[in-house]
């Protein structure tokens, strides 16, 4: 049985919310959490949140740097559960879709792919043109998720910090992962 393990990437699109929150309700499961961030989401965290990079990395069992592509991650032998990257900017999915492992980022989306394992990207992105259409339908054809997050009102949210947990959690779902948030009943 693969141990509960998941690697968490931050990308430079806006939302860096997404990312620290999936890491937050991770933290309270029994999940192993491995973040990459990248030089843009740092820039990104510093226009959008409070949080300072130390308090975030905190959030993660073990944090990379994006420069190190040999990190056990990078490898097809160290079994995780999958890969989400919250957010995902134009630039990382690109690299992913085209199998340009530039970063320790891309690397570990693309060995993800390799190992058939879960790799969900909540593309942040719009509008959107020919080009970033069909790279997503690159992602999706080579096995990837691409998840938009989109709120969901018929939850009626009250803040911010509702929309994106709820959509974090629903990400975390295709994972397996059971949040406890307002569902869709009828």
């Amino acid at each position: 049985m693969i141990k509960k393990r998941i690697i968490i990437g931050i990308s430079g699109a806006t939302g860096i919310q997404y990312g620290i929150k999936a890491l937050e309700l991770l933290r309270e499961l029994d999940v192993e959490t491995h973040v990459i961030i990248s030089k843009a989401a740092e820039l990104v965290r510093s226009y959008e949140t409070q949080y300072k990079h130390d308090t975030i990395v905190s959030l993660a069992d073990k944090a990379y740097a994006l420069a190190d592509v040999g990190a056990a991650i990078s490898s097809g032998s160290f079994k995780t559960m999958g890969m989400l990257i919250a957010p995902c900017s134009v630039k990382t999915m690109s690299e992913i879709a085209t199998g340009v492992t530039s970063s320790l980022m891309s690397r570990a989306a693309d060995v993800t792919l390799k190992e058939r394992r879960k790799l969900v990207l909540l593309f942040r992105e719009t509008p959107l043109h020919a080009g970033h259409i069909k790279t997503m339908l690159q992602i999706t054809e080579m096995g990837g998720i691409v998840m938009p997050p989109v709120p969901a009102f018929y939850m009626q949210p009250q803040s911010i910090d509702e929309m994106v947990k709820h959509t974090v959690a629903r990400a975390l779902d295709l994972f397996g992962f059971d949040i406890e948030i307002p569902r869709w009943e009828r």
